[in-house]
Parts: C-alpha cells; sequence; structure tokens
C-alpha cells in the first residue's frame, strides 16, 4: 500500500537527518552533551508522535496526488512558521541550543509536521470537488454524487434507460468484484442464471459504448473493503467510503444499506411510482419453464428476471406460447405479471387478437 511506503520513507528520513546531525564534530563532542541528547529525543518522541496520530487517524478516501502536493506546500509553510517560535523558545528559555542544534530541531520538526499533513490530506473524505486542486473549493451538488451499481441492477437493464433519459444524472460507478460477479453468473451452468448474466454483460457492454453515460469500472478499491466477506457487504462498505449512492432492485441490500446510512436508488421502487408496462388486456410472448404452485398454473420468465405466472399453461412446459395480461404486481422486491394463456406462438391470427383486444373483448368473441 502507497501509505505504507510512505511511512517507511518517513522513518528512513528522519534516521538519515539524526544520523547525520549527531555525527558532526559540534554535536559530538564533550562539551555540547546536552545538544547531543536534545536532538536525539527531540527526534525521537516527535516522529514517534507523528506516526501514532497518523495511525490513529480514522481512514478515509484517498484525495489525489494534488492533496499530496497542496499537504507538501502547507507543511512547509507550517514548518517555516514554527522554526521562528522554536528559536523564540531558544533565547527567551536559554536553554542554550547551538546553532547547529537549532537547525537540526527544525529539520526535524518540519519532516514531522509535513508528514502529519500529507496524511491527513490522504485520508481526507472527499467531499468537495477541486476547482484548482486544494485551493479553491466548490461543494458538490447531490446530482453529480456517483452512483455504485449493484449486479441485479446491471441485469435488470432500466438503469441505461433511466440515464439516456437524464432522469439519472450521474456517473456510474462499477465495482472490479461486482464485474467479476457478473462474469461468474454469466458462466454458471443454470441455463437462467447464464442467460441473465450474459444479458447484464451485454447491458454493460451498451451503457459503454454509450457517449451519454458516464460508466467508470473502479479498479482500485479500500483493503477494508476487499477484507469483506460477500458482494452485498463490499457494495455497501465501498459506497459508504465514495459518497456514493447504491443503486439495486435487491430489496434486502437496498434495507441493510439504508441502515448503514446509505443512499439508495433502488430501481423497483422507483417503477412502482411510475405507470407500469404491462398493461392488463396486452398480449404477450413467453416461455414457459416450469409448473406453477397453483392448479393449472404454468411459470415463465422474461430476459430481466420478472416471472410470469400463467393460467391454463400447466401442460404448455418448454413451449413458447401467447398470453393476455390480466395483472402484475410490482412490489421493492420484484415485479411479478400475471396472465391467460391465448395459443401457441404459431396461430397469427389468435395472437394478433390477443396482442390488440383487451381481455373483456376476448372473453366475448369465445
Amino acid at each position: 500500500m502507497l501509505i505504507n511506503v510512505f511511512r517507511a520513507v518517513f522513518f528512513v528520513i528522519i534516521i538519515a537527518v539524526l544520523i547525520v546531525n549527531l555525527g558532526t564534530e559540534e554535536i559530538a563532542g564533550e562539551r555540547a552533551g546536552t545538544n547531543f541528547y536534545t536532538i536525539l529525543f527531540a527526534g525521537i518522541f516527535m516522529s514517534l508522535g507523528a506516526f501514532f496520530i497518523d495511525i490513529l487517524t480514522p481512514k478515509k478516501s484517498l484525495a489525489g496526488l494534488a492533496g499530496v502536493f497542496f499537504a507538501l506546500l502547507v507543511g512547509l509553510v507550517l514548518s517555516w512558521g514554527l522554526s521562528h517560535v522554536v528559536e523564540m523558545v531558544n533565547e527567551i528559555y536559554y536553554v542554550g541550543l547551538t546553532d547547529t542544534a537549532l537547525q537540526a530541531i527544525k529539520w526535524i520538526m518540519g519532516i514531522c509536521i509535513t508528514y502529519l499533513v500529507i496524511t491527513v490530506v490522504m485520508r481526507t473524505k472527499d467531499d468537495v470537488r477541486f476547482v484548482i486542486p486544494y485551493v479553491e473549493f466548490a461543494k458538490q451538488t447531490k446530482g453529480a454524487r456517483p452512483v455504485v451499481v449493484d449486479t441485479s441492477a446491471i441485469i435488470d437493464g432500466r438503469i441505461a434507460d433511466l440515464c439516456q433519459s437524464k432522469l439519472l444524472d450521474a456517473p456510474l460507478v462499477i465495482p472490479r468484484f461486482v464485474l467479476n460477479e457478473l462474469q461468474l453468473i454469466a458462466d454458471s451452468s443454470d441455463k437462467l442464471k447464464r442467460t441473465r448474466g450474459r444479458r447484464g454483460l451485454d447491458i454493460l457492454n451498451k451503457m459503454q459504448t454509450d457517449p451519454a453515460i458516464d460508466v467508470e469500472i473502479e479498479d482500485i478499491v479500500d483493503s477494508e473493503v476487499e477484507e469483506l466477506k460477500g458482494v452485498d457487504q463490499k457494495l455497501v462498505a465501498f459506497a459508504k467510503i465514495c459518497n456514493g449512492r447504491l443503486c439495486t432492485t435487491d430489496y434486502n441490500l437496498s434495507k441493510v444499506a439504508q441502515v448503514r446510512g446509505v443512499d439508495v436508488v433502488n430501481v423497483n421502487d422507483l417503477a412502482n411510482m411510475l405507470k407500469t408496462v404491462a398493461l392488463p388486456g396486452e398480449g404477450m410472448k413467453v416461455r414457459i419453464i416450469k409448473p406453477g404452485e397453483e392448479q393449472d398454473q404454468g411459470v415463465g420468465y422474461l430476459d430481466d428476471g420478472t416471472m410470469i405466472v400463467v393460467e391454463g399453461a400447466r401442460d404448455k412446459i418448454g413451449r413458447d406460447i401467447m398470453i393476455s395480461i390480466t395483472s402484475s404486481l410490482q412490489t421493492s422486491a420484484g415485479k411479478m405479471i400475471f396472465g391467460k394463456y391465448e395459443g401457441p406462438v404459431g396461430n397469427n391470427s389468435r395472437n394478433n387478437n390477443s396482442a390488440r383486444k383487451p381481455l373483456s373483448v376476448s372473453k366475448a368473441s369465445q
């Protein structure tokens, strides 16, 4: 990790400065014992104090190289200002430090202050956007906060339409572990999961090629996030660290994220507030996959995983049929569509009538 390398460099520099200054003839002489021990203990206590303050500081997201540059400037300015304070203390209280000892104290203090400022900046939460890096600050608007996308939201596919319509006008961030989970689903031995995974990859590719949608694949993830088990826990922690909103269709994940204080964009909740696409009386083509729980029911699925329960289709498993929608149920947990068997896909006249006429007319014609 970069910050650990920086800590090691810090201690190497401190040790080098101590060796150079303590090894001078003036400091190492017999008459300069006070200066020798003053430099030694000042170097030890200052460096250890700076290190422990750094360790005990809560970890935040990396602010960027511009922040390190700014922190270096601030550290130098503070070191220059405090060096005069050290000279005043030496003169007022007659400490008796020689010029060499005083210079060594200033160097050690400057290194410690610069180290602290840089580590604080590297751990500072990125709540601001930099017009000029770390000089002119402007608060981010709420709409510009990134949206961390879950696997379920990618497979669902409606997030692409939301971004194209500018209803969700924010950068989409997809962590690498979400992409890995999507690939595992696409490689699954289960046919339904494999279809859903490939659909998710196609939608992700579509969003990346769309110039109107800002999609970013985040490869660098905090070590604390990587240590967590489960994609859901990683998503919540990642969204909290980057101060983003979590976009998902998973009901349980959205509730856990809300408990953790993470803003959630639940696509199902948003769809529930809008007019449903599946209107009663409309025709739809569906493949029956398995029998339903009730007698004479068959169950099929749309490409996005929406369950369709069809009356009179229990004996149509493995076949493509036409249905007329009777009702639909939209909740935070997902969407279900209920329909009635109208006929096989090959019956063109029957299909056209069921696709155009409402359910009440179809019943009357029968």
